[in-house]
């Protein structure tokens, strides 16, 4: 049973499927943490929160898509950039229930994880569609939901992006009750500090409201890696009273919470140039955690996400506390599936992903360039 579930009425109210394979772990980063001088470094290793594919988005799509099995519908619709981990979980999961999926992407700067989520994306059996802008794909997705409605008989459930609605956000509320569960079991100290990346806010929405509703100390440092106008501690703090008002209305024993902008805490100094550019700081830190624990992250969420905490330690900052890093990207490897994929398969407008190069601080670009200078 759901941690969660133990309020009684939300196992009642709440369509659940249940799709990935939790309790994710946590492990102490020993050697990360004697590298950069924090002894009490672990990860939550949200990377395995799937056999297939893992990530952050499993645990949002289990309430998500109950809820659109419930309703009968036979398609998603979805959005996300090109390289959306969110659109991408969603194909893979959506067709495990027997669900059609369309992902509405817009344009995004180049990666090398943009091109391995494009083909598993296809590989899954999405339908894939491209757009420069969002007023182009606000009217791509009127098209699409009529195209689709003439075509079933039925509309497509629309699904925001990240999965950041009030029923999505409810699997990070549970992940914080899990989480306490591995306090209580000795797995892991009470964490002072949990730190996780800031995108559509859902993730780090409902563990604020989830560790404080299971009675954890643990502080939330949100690491913005979107424009401010995407998340900002309005935005932040709206979206917890939202999603607290929206549970508790299921489960009257579940607490309300005062919550403001001043709880927020985000960090905004690690965001960089632009949505999907690397950072050095980013990039030192993706490389950091691959050498000493052998753990793949990327640059546009992760990589951001951990640089802000190891510089927050070389900072001397927290000392002696417990600190937590979420790892909220996927670390199952789709090579072997992909690699079966040719990209021209996709709608033309994808191709430029793979015709094109990727940004010169993505570890792809730097490894492809040593095999490049290597003799022979």
């Amino acid at each position: 049973m759901l941690p969660l579930f133990h309020y009684p009425r939300l196992k009642e109210k709440l369509a659940y499927i249940p799709l990935g394979d939790f309790p994710t772990p946590v492990e102490k980063l020993e050697r990360l943490g004697k590298k950069i001088g924090a002894g009490g470094l672990f990860s939550k290793r949200d990377d395995l929160s799937g056999k297939f594919y893992g990530g952050n988005k499993v645990r949002k799509l289990e309430f998500l898509l109950g809820q659109v099995r419930r309703k009968n519908a036979g398609e998603v619709l979805t959005f996300g950039f090109a390289g959306s981990n969110h659109a991408l979980a969603m194909a893979i999961y959506a067709k495990d229930v027997g669900l059609r999926s369309i992902s509405m992407l817009l344009r995004q700067p180049n990666a090398g994880y943009v091109r391995r989520n494009l083909l598993m994306g296809y590989y899954a059996g999405a339908e894939l569609r491209h757009y420069p802008d969002m007023f182009s794909i606000l009217w791509g997705s009127i098209f699409e939901l009529v195209r689709h409605r003439f075509r079933s008989g039925r509309f497509p459930a629309v699904i925001p992006p990240g999965g950041s609605s009030p029923r999505g956000v409810i699997g990070f509320i549970n992940a914080a009750f899990e989480l306490r569960e591995q306090v209580e079991t000795g797995q892991i100290p009470e964490p002072d500090r949990v730190y996780v990346a800031l995108g559509t806010m859902g993730t780090a929405a409902g563990l604020a409201l989830g560790l404080k509703a299971a009675g954890l100390k643990t502080q939330v440092v949100p690491v913005r890696v979107v424009d401010r106008k995407c998340a900002d501690a309005k935005s932040l703090a709206r979206l917890f009273n939202k999603v607290n008002m929206y549970v508790s209305g299921q489960d009257h024993s579940f607490p309300r919470i005062k919550y403001s902008e001043a709880d927020t805490g985000i960090r905004h100094d690690y965001f960089g140039e632009g949505y999907a550019l690397f950072t050095r700081a980013g990039r030192e830190a993706v490389a950091l955690m691959e050498e000493c624990e052998g753990i793949k992250l990327e640059g546009t969420y992760t990589g951001k996400a951990l640089a802000c905490l190891i510089d927050d330690v070389r900072k001397n900052q927290h000392r002696g506390q417990v600190i937590l890093f979420w790892n909220t990207y996927n670390s199952r490897d789709l090579s072997r599936v992909t690699a079966g994929v040719d990209y021209r398969c996709l709608p033309r407008d994808f191709h430029r992903y793979f015709e094109e190069e990727i940004q010169p601080l993505d570890p792809d670009h730097i490894k492809t360039t040593e095999r490049i200078r290597r003799p022979g």
